[in-house]
């Protein structure tokens, strides 16, 4: 049958329930357990026996086998799964006041995909399977579209994105890889609250793009007829925080940046962005391995995962190393060494570096060679410290390194997973950076930001010395729940309309 087919011989069901007296689609129901809950309780009951309590379970019907007198109904629910034994008599017997041939019609109008709620007693069949031995049931939600066959499941990637609840329904293995993201967000959260930081929310529409380097989302304000941008990171806004007097603070939230798509990258993805008063870039390295840690400690119950088939030890202190010394341990590249930019370039195109005919300085050029030659063999989680002041416009110098700033990334599995600075806090040399960055907004730079004269004006009137640190979210989740994609670890990532879905082989 079609889908078309089915879906009308369910609504055809759905009239003959509302006949019999029954709304296909409850107000409520009350369980007393989950499946779960009865599966560990219950897990030491011999075949054969029976348990006289009284359980009630609502779940969905994920396979159903009608036998004469007997059924056999899997049902799921959040937790899990759990069969339902059906006896013609008991039932008939206990809902003869409810529904006349209560067990036929429950043969007849349900189907698979139904939600159903039952109570009962707990038995073990002679089979070994734990059941609820059914008294009544109560159709809560008649399921007009059918699942996906269950031998095959639901194979079509970009379907399991754009339609999430069917992938949930199906694969549980999805519903566990959410249900460890919202326990890693709760543990970050925990962690820092425990230790006295204060989540505060900051704009998401903001007269003023700033805090990275990414291309920004527009919109429009009827009212105030302004232009305004979807934040590309919180930073600017809880720099003023500190300012304002708040000695710990932290966003988790949403952050829009108007980019491509790819395994790694979504244009609306999670943040975490935190800032502590009076502490530097290597206060913020402690923290961030606390983080982690912990959280990968509570969700996972160890510091030893595999991502992708490639073991990874979490466990501290990872490997600090500066941006200088890794690039020449993988390229041979001393970029200290370098007297002219021309020199650099030739050095680097030797080594295998592409593209770089127009980068402008030498710091820049260093930033590429990492990226290029670097960052992917980066597995085990790894510091790399001081960064050129080029690539940085919003971290202090280098307090013993002209021509760097105090700023690391982490990397794990070959991708950035955190980014922190000791945080620039002289208003005039921020305000060059700044300008310099508008300058290359106005020669066409889509990435660059303008100057953001608040924020400016807010660091005149003092920011103590401040550590910062930002840790993508997505990716952090990807790492502890094994996801390949970004789109495995987003509930709902942003896809094309249907017609235009690309192929996941097309994505980089």
């Amino acid at each position: 049958m079609s889908e078309e087919d089915i879906r009308a011989t369910r609504l055809e069901k759905v009239e003959q329930l509302k006949q019999l007296g029954i709304n296909p689609y409850a107000y409520r129901w009350e369980s007393s357990h989950h499946a779960a809950q009865l599966q560990a309780q219950f897990a030491d009951l011999p075949n054969g026996e029976e348990v006289d309590l009284e359980v009630a379970i609502a779940g969905r019907i994920r396979l159903r086998r009608f036998m004469g007198k007997l059924a056999f109904v899997t049902l799921e629910d959040e937790t899990g799964a759990i069969q339902l034994y059906l006896e013609k008599k008991r039932v008939e017997e206990s809902m003869a006041d409810v529904l006349a041939n209560a067990f036929k019609q429950l043969d007849k109008l349900t189907d698979i995909g139904d939600i159903l709620g039952v109570t009962g007693t707990i038995k073990r069949t002679e089979k070994g399977e734990l059941s609820v031995y059914v008294k009544q049931y109560t159709i809560l939600t008649k399921s007009l579209l059918p699942l996906p066959d269950k031998r095959h499941g639901l194979t079509d990637i970009a379907k399991r994105y754009r339609q999430r609840y069917v992938d949930l329904i199906v694969n549980p293995e999805v519903r566990q890889t959410f249900r460890r993201r919202a326990q890693i967000t709760a543990g970050i959260r925990r962690y820092l609250e425990q230790r006295d930081f204060l989540e505060i929310e900051t704009p998401v529409l903001q007269s003023e793009a700033g805090g990275a380097d990414a291309r920004p989302f527009i919109t429009y304000h009827n009212t105030l007829d302004m232009e305004l941008y979807l934040r590309i990171a919180t930073e600017l806004h809880l720099k003023r925080l500190i300012v304002g007097g708040f000695e710990k603070v932290f966003e988790l939230g949403r952050i829009f940046r108007n980019e491509g798509v790819s395994t790694r990258h979504n244009p609306e993805f999670t943040t975490i962005e935190i800032y502590q008063a009076y502490a530097d870039y290597n206060d913020m390295m402690a923290l961030t391995e606390g983080i982690i840690t912990t959280v990968a400690q509570e969700v996972l119950g160890t510091l030893q995962i595999t991502y992708q088939d490639t073991p990874v030890d979490l466990t501290p202190p990872w490997r600090r190393v500066t941006m200088h010394d890794i690039v020449k341990e993988f390229t041979g590249l001393d970029f200290n060494s370098f007297q002219t930019l021309e020199e650099a370039k030739a050095a680097s195109k030797n080594a295998g570096l592409e593209g770089i005919e127009d980068v402008p300085s030498i710091g820049k050029l260093l930033n590429e060679a990492f990226e290029q030659k670097v960052e992917e063999n980066l597995i085990q989680p790894t510091f790399v410290i001081d960064y050129p002041v080029e690539i940085s416009p919003l971290a202090k110098p280098h307090r013993s390194q002209p021509g760097l700033v105090e700023r690391f990334e982490l990397f794990i599995v070959g991708r950035e997973t955190g980014n922190s600075f000791s945080e620039l806090t002289d208003p005039i040399d921020q305000r060059e950076r700044l300008e310099a960055q508008a300058a290359r907004k106005a020669a066409g730079d889509l990435e660059a930001q303008g100057v953001d004269e608040d924020f400016l004006t807010a660091l005149e009137y003092g920011m103590p010395p401040t550590g910062g640190l930002g840790i993508g979210i997505d990716r952090l989740v990807m790492l502890l729940t094994n996801c390949a994609s970004i789109r495995d670890a987003i509930a709902f990532p942003l896809l094309k309309p249907e017609k235009s879905e690309p192929s996941p082989e097309s994505e980089s």
